[in-house]
């Protein structure tokens, strides 16, 4: 990328930047710049093969550099501005590597009057406990996070050379704007880094401190392992960014008031709920680090096999969603069997939780949720954090912009990329005060106004995730809130509703409510998830010599277009012991392998089967003749584009498979219908599964790439699929 690099200031930072560069080849020749103080620095650094040369006049040591970073603790940078501007080039990329940003743009400001065009701020987050340039390593920005901070004087082009140079050395590069920069920092950091000085120094000056630290645990060091830090640093950077620290300080010091008086007086419930609370936004931390640095899972199938046996498969997520959702807002104590133990679900209970309910488990499936009622929800401590649960974020973004506090609603990478102005668009026009980013996608800022007014909302397209969106903004409306669908979506929000005493009206393709209602706790039995089933279902139908039971499986008739599609294909599924479960319709399903003809899909059925198409494509690949998919345009904006994705990968497997607009053409063959190969499911969890079922008709071993989020919605699919004869590892 460069000919000549100059590192001004080659200790732990700058000698890994330098030793990095050279391994990866980024610069033909790097050298330093010092004070004449730091001569033998310089020189152990040029005796370590760090860089090939160094320098104390700062003239030679940029002359002809066409990358310069300056690497010294952020209080010397303004005089290193200083001594930089009589040869400042504008053909030369200029970046930084202080801990804090407003500092730097100050300075860059004080020295130049404004911070120059080719000047690219930046943080790479990454340390050892030993500093200076002995302790350097190559990879030590190896998958940590760096964060640039551009102005708006820098060119797209400038911002993307920066990045693509922190990359190339093994960065993880995000954007920020500065002051949001300083903030984060300042709380993930600065304040612990403080912290851990401040106790160290309280401990070590106590009369018995060879014993405190005889008998220190392992927590003891890893908690006061930042103390170790370079003492000058941390001075340079928690001056420059005390504006931002010292809040933290005095937040953190009533935090500890509050702890202190609970011990006073007793109130072990009320620590008991600190700690927990304090664990689980632990918890979600590091699942939110695992899922961002975590090496990818893959699915490994052998060809053909039978399925034969009798399962249970998991609870249902929409079911499950709700019933923490309405039991959280019911008076009373609410008993749910059947939960979904996957990462979705998840993320819901861990959303009201941080909202001051209390739920007990999931233990076995079943949780208590002790309700607060409908208005007892409080502000999160920060940003609710859904993973990658588009039904989380859609359905509380309606029953959060009738709270009366503010609340900020966030997820993985996936759920950050889909859209949300189907259910933004209508709520603003309840009067709700809610903010996506500029293409309509999250985080979700909400201001609670306490203040929305009912509408008659005709859904352009059929979801059942923007119909419990309005109608759940519809229990805190004033006046009748009426949803109308286009076509038929689940009612599981109505049935619940009603089933927790809340009274929805349905007439036809229309369901109302009004904000005159409340919520009584009541026992909920979450039946099998026919999505999860919809797996075996089409497994079964399609492998030879197969015999599946399913087990205690909701067949409400809104989500029960998988059977009535498989059926008209020919499939020979038994409907056995049908009874009702908590309002809900439930039945035993028994499969039988046999064989499918192509069809057209009849676009009534296709919202009752949305999230099953993927595994139905397999099924029309293993069918004879052609089946034809239309009015399915939503399934381009899933966890991924459902039709283009599946149409790739079904090519890979050498399946006739044409994507079109709302739908997909598929020519079925009878005989070597799928051969073998890799594809990728580009982290959606039902294509992964899918692809996964091809395998028990496929000629040749399949590979499926980025299997990881089967967690989301279906851990126990791989220990199911193999307990009843898929060779899947």
């Amino acid at each position: 990328m460069f000919n000549k690099i100059c590192i001004i200031g080659i200790g732990l930072i700058g000698g890994s930047i330098a030793r990095a560069a050279r391994e990866q080849g980024v610069s033909n020749y790097i050298v330093a710049f010092g004070r004449q103080s730091g001569l033998k620095n310089l020189q152990t650094a040029k005796d370590l093969a760090v860089i090939d040369n160094f320098y104390i006049d700062i003239e030679v040591a940029v002359r002809d550099a066409d990358c310069v970073i300056i690497c010294t603790p952020v209080g010397v940078i303004e005089q290193v501005f200083k001594q930089l501007q009589p040869f400042w080039n504008d053909n030369t990329l200029y970046m930084d590597a202080g801990s804090t940003k407003e500092s730097v743009i100050a300075s860059a400001k004080a020295v130049f009057g404004k911070v120059p065009a080719n000047f690219i701020p930046a943080h790479p987050i990454a340390g050892a406990e030993r500093s200076g340039v002995a302790a350097s390593k190559a990879d030590l920005f190896k998958a940590k996070r760096l964060i640039i901070t551009p102005v708006k004087s820098n060119s797209k082009s400038l911002i993307d050379k920066a990045t693509a140079f922190w990359q190339k050395i093994g960065a993880i590069v995000s954007v920020m704007d500065v002051e949001h920069h300083d903030a984060v920092l300042a709380a993930t950091s600065h304040l612990p880094h403080i912290l851990a000085f401040s106790l160290v120094d309280l401990l070590g000056k106590k009369d018995e401190k060879v014993e405190i630290f005889k008998y220190a645990a392992g927590g003891f060091k890893d908690f006061t392992r930042i103390a170790s830090s370079d003492p000058t640093m941390w001075l340079d950077i928690c001056m420059a960014n005390k504006n931002e620290i010292i809040p933290l300080i005095q937040q953190l010091k009533v935090g500890l008031g509050e702890i202190e008086q609970m011990l006073l007086e007793n109130q072990s419930q009320q620590l008991f709920e600190t700690f927990t609370y304090a664990k689980q936004a632990r918890q979600r931390f590091l699942n939110q680090f695992d899922n961002a640095m975590s090496q990818t899972i893959t699915f490994n199938i052998q060809p053909g096999g039978s399925l034969r046996g009798e399962i249970r498969v998991p609870g249902d997520k929409s079911m499950s969603h709700r019933s923490i959702m309405l039991g959280s807002l019911a008076e009373g104590v609410t008993h749910v069997k059947g939960f979904l133990n996957a990462e979705d679900a998840l993320a819901t209970l861990a959303a009201f939780r941080a909202m001051g309910v209390e739920i007990e488990g999931p233990v076995n499936g079943e949780v208590t949720i002790h309700g607060v009622g409908k208005y007892g929800l409080k502000e999160p401590k920060e940003a609710l954090y859904l993973g990658n649960s588009g039904t989380s974020m859609r359905l509380l973004s309606g029953l959060l912009a009738g709270q009366n506090f503010n609340t900020v609603l966030t997820g993985d990478r996936s759920l950050s990329s889909r859209p949300m102005k189907r259910v933004t668009a209508p709520l603003a026009t309840m009067g709700a005060n809610i903010v996506a980013e500029t293409d309509g996608t999250a985080p979700l800022r909400i201001t609670g106004t306490g203040e929305l007014k009912a509408i008659d909302y005709l859904m352009p397209m059929a979801s059942a995730q923007v119909k419990s969106c309005i109608l759940l903004a519809g229990m805190y409306a004033e006046g009748e809130t009426t949803v109308i669908e286009p076509a038929p979506t689940r009612d599981h929000t109505e049935r619940m509703l009603n089933g927790f005493g809340y009274p929805v009206q349905r007439n036809g393709a229309k369901a109302s409510i009004t904000s005159k209602g409340k919520l009584t706790a009541t026992d909920i039995d979450v039946p099998s998830d026919i999505s999860s089933a919809a797996f075996f279902l089409v497994g079964a139908s399609i492998a030879p010599d197969s015999d599946v039971t399913l087990k205690h499986v909701g067949i409400n008739p809104t989500r029960t277009g998988i059977i009535d599609i498989l059926r008209l294909m020919g499939a020979n599924i038994e409907v056995m012991n049908k009874r009702s479960v908590g309002g809900e319709p439930v039945a035993d399903l028994r499969v039988r392998s046999s064989q499918l003809k192509g069809i057209n899909i009849p676009e009534e059925l296709v919202p009752l089967a949305i999230d099953e198409f993927p595994v139905l494509f397999i099924a029309a690949a293993c069918a004879e003749g052609q089946t034809t998919l239309t009015g399915a345009k939503e399934l381009r904006v899933k966890e991924c584009d459902r039709i283009q994705v599946m149409a790739d990968g079904l090519k890979v497997l050498g399946v006739d498979a044409q994507a079109t607009e709302d739908g997909m053409i598929i020519q079925g063959k009878i005989e070597n219908s799928i051969a073998g190969g890799e594809v990728d499911s580009h982290d959606d969890h039902r294509i992964a599964m899918s692809f996964s079922i091809a395998g028990l008709r496929a000629t040749a071993p399949i590979t499926v790439h980025d299997c990881e989020n089967v967690n989301t919605s279906f851990p126990e699919f791989r220990e199911l699929a193999t307990q009843l004869g898929l060779n899947l590892k």
